[in-house]
């Protein structure tokens, strides 16, 4: 069954939150003076359970996802993920996850052998200082090289490494960042500072266009565009013109990419969220707890993708500062 919301967008990715919880603090993301030791985490009981996960991805592939994405918070921070891989490796073409990748080194083999197809591991800098001091939990620049190694080592290929990038934070080490991974197979991802949530202090004049990271790049490593791969590609590709690979750019703010956009998220205790900005959720652990027909929770499913309108990136600039947002290490980048 093919699906389509308001807009004529298909469903074809689903990104789970199977933890809101984190051992970094990124000051773009869980601010420490919010997520702090007295902040409220969901009780392990709240969170759905493998089998009701694996549910919900069976019913979303019945409607056209053919990709799914494990996410937190910090998605190894839950026990026994491999598990929940298993169980979902069969279903779709495509399972990824996306991490920190400082637990990666005791992880890799066990998520390797239970499916998982590949991973992305943030990495915001190569400069030790500035990375400990955008994570604000002393993770060090070489215990997340350490875990793309052991993701490496166990075949978790092709491996992607994401960016977020600050003015005046991290935005001179960018340059150094994808020298570092130039012939290597990873393609690194720079992602503009985006106005997730309602805590991270997001303001315009914080984003580097990725225009301008293209541009610092190109001007030491000449570039050219690629063609994308699927539609609904968040990332605009560049290669390299002497054939050392590829970097990226995930323009949320200059130049949205909501006419495409496909993905439907889930956050761990079971409500569906039609975009990254939205406000609210629709609940699926009540139903799921209560014994909901697989026919019934795909209806659920059908509704709210068929009535989603979301599109926020491009209303952004027509004034969308009062906007109440769930908070991303909620529901996943």
């Amino acid at each position: 069954m093919d699906v389509r919301d308001t807009l004529g967008r298909p469903l074809r990715d689903l990104r789970i939150s199977v933890t809101d919880r984190c051992n970094f603090r990124c000051r773009y993301c869980m601010p420490r003076e919010v997520f702090g030791s007295d902040y409220e985490f969901l009780r392990r009981d709240q969170h759905l359970t493998y089998e009701e996960i694996a549910r919900v991805v069976s019913v979303t592939a019945d409607l056209g996802v053919r990709k799914v994405r494990l996410t937190g918070g910090e998605p190894l921070l839950r026990r026994d993920l491999d598990v929940l891989v298993g169980f979902l490796a069969p279903i779709v073409d495509d399972l990824t996850l996306t991490t920190n990748g400082v637990l990666l080194p005791k992880k890799a083999t066990a998520l390797a052998s239970a499916g998982l197809h590949r991973l992305t591991v943030s990495l915001d800098s190569l400069d030790d200082e500035v990375f400990r001091a955008m994570n604000d939990a002393d993770a060090g620049v070489e215990e997340v090289l350490a875990g793309i190694d052991a993701a490496t080592a166990a075949g978790l290929g092709p491996i992607k490494i994401n960016a977020v990038v600050q003015k005046g934070v991290n935005d001179h080490t960018l340059v150094d960042l994808a020298g570092r991974f130039r012939g290597t197979g990873i393609t690194v991802r720079f992602i503009e500072y985006m106005d997730v949530g309602t805590t991270n202090g997001w303001r315009m004049d914080h984003v580097v266009p990725s225009a301008e990271v293209v541009g610092a790049i190109h001007g030491r490593w000449p570039l050219e565009p690629v063609d994308p791969a699927y539609r609904g590609e968040v990332a605009d590709r560049w290669r390299y013109v002497d054939g050392a690979g590829e970097i990226g750019v995930i323009s949320s703010v200059t130049q949205p990419f909501c006419a495409d956009c496909t993905r439907l998220r889930l956050s761990a205790e079971g409500r569906l969220y039609t975009c990254l900005f939205a406000s609210t959720g629709i609940d699926l652990h009540g139903p799921l707890r209560s014994g909901i027909s697989d026919d019934d929770l795909r209806s659920i499913v059908v509704d709210v993708w068929e009535g989603r309108a979301d599109r926020y990136s491009e209303l952004r600039s027509a004034g969308t500062a009062g906007w109440e947002k769930v908070e991303m290490s909620y529901i996943g980048g």
